[in-house]
């Protein structure tokens, strides 16, 4: 099951064992998993964007964030955190960002201009570790913090429950529509472990067939 076609380096390491294992201990898996050859989970590579991006895109939908993304990129040049911090802030609140999405911006900047964070020391830290270390910064809360542990540091069994799009995803395709709880959720994921991102990632993919990345 090693996904073709995909770019060099945009694989993590365990998505073809992940895969295999999905298929052969959940249905859905063995039937969704197959619906998109070649396509795999990617990597910004940038620790600052991928917050960044994921501050951006809380409580809107993924075509209205990548768009007030552009718009932010297209006023910074490029997204760092002295770019930032150099922005005027109506420049800022004209990219479409509320008051307080800039604001959560700007102290994320901070922390990472400052070296109050270091995401070096990440690789080394347990998940419930990283998530500790990013909730203390002032708009992220979990939902961000594992979105950075799939998208950035690529951690296989993450379970993002506050995530609209993974409990409607399960809803369609485990529920018939029904509505489903966390506990819901929990439990069908329960066959998914050790690689609970992989099949996340996979239900975000039934809902939207273009892959996000943050």
């Amino acid at each position: 099951m090693t996904p073709s076609g995909a770019g060099q380096g945009c694989v993590p390491h365990f998505w073809s064992e992940a895969c295999d294992h999905l298929v052969a201990r959940d249905r859905v898996m063995a039937r969704l998993i197959p619906q998109f050859p070649g396509a795999c989970l990617q990597s910004r590579g940038d620790a600052f964007t991928t917050l960044a991006r994921s501050v951006v895109g809380q409580q809107i939908s993924v075509k209205a964030a990548q768009a007030v993304w552009d718009r932010l990129l297209a006023q910074l040049g490029a997204c760092t955190p002295e770019a930032l911090l150099a922005c005027a802030l109506p420049d800022l609140r004209a990219t479409g960002l509320s008051a307080r999405k800039v604001e959560y911006l700007l102290d994320l900047a901070r922390h990472f201009a400052d070296g109050r964070i270091d995401p070096v020391a990440w690789r080394g830290m347990d998940d419930e570790a990283i998530i500790r270390d990013l909730v203390a910064i002032r708009g992220i809360g979990r939902w961000t913090a594992e979105m950075f542990l799939i998208f950035h540091l690529m951690r296989p069994d993450v379970l993002p429950l506050d995530d609209v799009g993974l409990l409607r995803g399960i809803s369609q395709c485990y529920f018939s529509g029904e509505p489903v709880s966390r506990s819901d959720a929990r439990e069908v994921a329960a066959a998914w472990a050790p690689y609970r991102s992989v099949a996340t990632w996979y239900i975000w993919r039934s809902l939207d067939p273009i892959p996000v990345a943050y």
